[in-house]
């Protein structure tokens, strides 16, 4: 009878005839790699941002002087069971701009009541009379204008914070669009009667209105006026003029990130080959506070440019998702040599599929060698440090770069001590008891926008599917 063995069994496995691979690599040389982090990305920002020394760390943006024109948003809170406005945020008017009355404010605010609509609801009539003020307190809203030949089309998307209109409280006008809701929506209104009672009962309000009114707005700008002379004959009298500057310039201090890189001096001295491992440990460090540079250069609130963006300069998409449309309207807000668009990856993917199902194929543009996705010439540059909120929104940024165009710069100063790249410095800080080398990082930076319309964020992208 044959025996069957098993197939575990030692004799049943074929007797090896060479080496092993598991023993060779005891005699052989191992190829590495060197270390290698996820975190690492392309860091457009700081490729495309033109980078302008600051010798004494600050940078100063002369302008010249302008009106604020209060075109801003107006905070809601919406903590209770109903919604209010902040009153504080009453000054984001042009005609309440340094009114400095908070009881006043506070009664105007409580003049703001609460109206809700569903999408497709009229909220106020072409045509009609501009009897009250709305703010949104939340939702989408669609501004609507006949054409020429009686055809309606959307000219605007206005959305949470987002008001109009603030001269219909002061004079009798007609609306000249229709306002639609896109979505569920809550507004907060007050009549223009409600505010004209209010500002009889109060001296101080009516006054700053009456010095409000006797005050030059400037031109379209907001900037005082240069007053010039044109298209004259004769020996007439020419203007005088002078070009007038902004008391309060804002400056801008170069930020910092920082950080302690630790190495043990046994692990400098034993282990350095074939590679140095003081050197990795530094490259690898450096690439993290470059990330966190181009983050801080996005979010940051005293410099980022989401939040440094000008009111005016910010629009909502049309219906959610990022549309050949709305990257058309954020063009129109930096019409003077647009230089490049900044996005989410998940936002470029969507903007993708919008234009895929128009049947819309955007070419690609070079820069530095690299092959990326363009619209009307404008390169569209993916960025993962611009959020995308639990609702799966998010932001686009276009701006014109450069001081001789008055757009958006980077803030660096070189030459500093220990400097290891520009901007950058890497200083020895000693050996401890315990025999570790303790080196300080630290990386220098800021951006600027010299003029508002420089940039411009497109918001409430929608990227979900």
């Amino acid at each position: 009878m044959t025996e069957t063995l098993h197939p575990l069994d030692p004799a049943a496995q074929p007797s090896q005839q060479s080496l092993g691979t598991a023993a060779a690599r005891n005699l052989a040389t191992t190829t590495k790699s060197v270390p290698q982090m996820q975190e690492i990305t392309s860091r457009w920002l700081l490729r495309v941002l033109p980078w302008v020394q600051v010798s004494g760390g600050t940078y100063r943006v002369n302008q010249r002087r302008s009106y604020v024109v209060g075109d801003g948003r107006i905070d809601v809170d919406r903590s209770g069971s109903q919604s209010r406005v902040i009153a504080g945020d009453l000054r984001e008017l042009a005609f309440l701009r340094e009114f400095d009355d908070e009881e006043t404010l506070g009664a105007l605010a409580n003049l703001f009541a609460e109206e809700t609509y569903a999408a497709g609801d009229t909220i106020v009539e072409w045509g009609h009379a501009e009897d009250r003020f709305l703010v949104i307190a939340h939702g989408r809203v669609e501004q609507r204008a006949a054409g020429r030949y009686g055809e309606e089309a959307v000219v605007g998307v206005v959305a949470d914070g987002d008001y109009f209109d603030q001269w219909g409280l002061l004079e009798e006008r007609i609306w000249d669009f229709t306002a639609r809701a896109a979505t569920n929506t809550t507004v907060l209104a007050v009549r223009r009667a409600d505010f004209q009672n209010l500002v009889e009962r109060s001296p101080a309000l009516a006054e700053h209105l009456r010095a409000f009114a006797e005050s030059d707005s400037g031109n379209r700008d907001g900037e005082k006026p240069i007053e010039l002379s044109a298209g004259h004959t004769g020996e007439v009298e020419l203007p005088g003029t002078f070009v007038d500057y902004q008391d309060a310039p804002r400056e801008y201090e170069l930020s910092v990130a920082q950080t302690v890189l630790r190495v043990h001096s046994r692990v400098a001295d034993l282990y350095n080959q074939p590679m140095d491992q003081v050197e990795q440990q530094l490259r690898l460090t450096i690439e993290a506070l470059r990330e966190r540079q181009e983050h801080e250069l996005i979010n940051n609130r005293d410099f980022g440019l989401l939040h440094n963006a000008d009111a005016r300069q910010r629009i909502h998409t049309r219906t959610g998702a990022p549309t050949p449309d709305d990257l058309d309207e954020l063009l129109a807000k930096v019409w003077k040599n647009p230089g490049v668009i900044l996005a989410h990856p998940r936002a470029i993917a969507a903007f993708g599929r919008e234009c895929s199902k128009r049947g819309i194929y955007p070419a690609n543009v070079d820069i530095a060698g690299h092959q990326v996705p363009s619209w009307r010439g404008v390169p569209v540059l993916p960025c993962n440090k611009i959020p995308v909120s639990d609702t799966r929104t998010t932001s686009m940024l276009l701006m014109r770069t450069g001081e001789a165009d008055q757009g958006v710069i980077g803030l660096h100063q070189t030459g500093i001590p220990d400097e290891y790249q520009p901007s950058l410095s890497v200083r020895f800080m000693g050996v401890n008891e315990k025999a570790v080398i303790s080196y300080l990082v630290s990386a220098y930076y800021s951006a600027a926008v010299l003029v508002p319309d420089a940039l411009a964020v497109l918001e409430n992208v929608q990227i979900g599917l």
